[in-house]
């Protein structure tokens, strides 16, 4: 799903208030927290997670990761924050259009 500025300055301020309800531990991106993040996004649609790592390389490696495992789109980027988005059956989420 690709997203226009629009929508996605609509999910940075929906996402402002969230906390992070996944945190990558220090065994990585495991099969195990990719069905975490997969579960979070069919319950919530718009979720934080936190990446405790320095490495831009690293980061940007389990971001493009996170987003192909579980076909969702990332939002944004902040500091070791990763804000993503996959709409659900339901669509809790109204995103507006152009």
């Amino acid at each position: 799903m690709s997203l226009n500025k629009k929508q996605i300055q609509h999910l940075k301020g929906l996402a402002h208030s969230l906390k992070p309800v996944v945190l990558l531990g220090s065994n990585g991106l495991t099969e195990a927290v990719v069905a975490e993040i997969d579960y979070a996004l069919n319950h919530h649609e718009l979720i934080k997670v936190k990446i405790p790592t320095e490495d831009r390389e690293v980061k940007g490696l389990i971001v493009d990761a996170i987003c192909r495992e579980t076909g969702a789109t990332k939002v944004q980027v902040i500091g070791k924050t990763l804000i993503i988005y996959r709409q659900s059956e339901e669509k809790k989420i109204h995103i507006p259009k152009l």
